[in-house]
């Protein structure tokens, strides 16, 4: 995945985003019973690849059911129910911005990563189509995938409204990659925010104790570090889906001087 340093900046107050191993500079008491966080400033790489659309890779909710991204790589496979949708939909938006083009080969699937490539074959006729992911959907029962009208047009699908099909994932950004390819990946997970930083190890702890409200959604967690030869105290929140969900907890302000770290 292609990285690139960005310096952000969020509706008015700094945002400062980081990947673990960065540097960063942190401004703190050394009191040893302290229990309030230190405050912190960071330099950041923000994943800017062509098919990470930050947008469309936070989590959404649908009928009351919450879909997050997914990490796929290529030859992942899958296999479900699909289902096409045509001309009540032709020249409306899809979910990454683009207009949709009933008679272009796209589909629409609930968590694969924008411009992910698809091999579609319909497992009654054997038929296969390659396809770009770049809309959201379907929400209907347990179908896996929706088709444009020409991808399903050509996997003989059109008539009967839904079949049987196998999915493969053959490339990313839009790109379908050769067979002798090395396997690649599209990472969305495992993304944190810290939320305090302390010399205190009790301190840390009470910290993050003192916020298991969010363990619902979140774990708050210690990571013990050093720092100035120095034993330092980092609390993190883990669960993010991905680096956008992160960065819209961190708007919110509940936690000043929050950032984003990846483990």
């Amino acid at each position: 995945m292609l990285f690139q340093s960005l310096k952000v900046v969020a509706f008015g107050i700094t945002v400062l985003l980081c990947l673990s191993g960065c540097s960063s500079r942190e401004y703190f008491s050394n009191a040893s019973n302290a229990s309030t966080p230190m405050n912190y400033e960071s330099s950041a790489k923000i994943n800017n690849s062509p098919n990470m659309h930050r947008a469309t890779m936070r989590p959404y909710t649908i009928d009351g059911k919450t879909y997050a991204p997914t990490m796929v790589s290529v030859g992942d496979s899958f296999s479900g129910v699909a289902s096409w949708y045509g001309k009540d939909f032709h020249g409306k938006k899809t979910s990454n911005g683009e207009i949709y083009n009933m008679n272009d080969m796209t589909a629409a699937h609930k968590t694969f990563p924008m411009n992910t490539m698809l091999k579609v074959t319909n497992l009654k006729n054997a038929k296969s189509v390659v396809v770009r992911v770049n809309d959201r959907g379907p929400f209907v029962g347990t179908r896996i995938i929706d088709l444009s009208y020409l991808a399903a047009t050509r996997l003989d699908l059109v008539a009967n409204g839904t079949g049987p099909v196998g999915l493969e994932v053959i490339g990313f950004a839009g790109v379908v990659s050769p067979a002798s390819a090395p396997k690649q990946s599209v990472e969305v997970s495992d993304y944190c925010v810290q939320i305090g930083a302390f010399r205190s190890k009790d301190g840390a702890y009470k910290f993050a104790q003192s916020n298991t409200h969010l363990n619902n959604r979140y774990n708050a967690i210690v990571k013990e570090s050093s720092l100035d030869n120095q034993p330092i105290y980092r609390v993190w929140l883990k669960g993010f889906g991905s680096d956008a969900e992160a960065s819209d907890f961190i708007a919110k302000g509940q936690f000043k001087g929050a950032f984003i770290v990846k483990e």
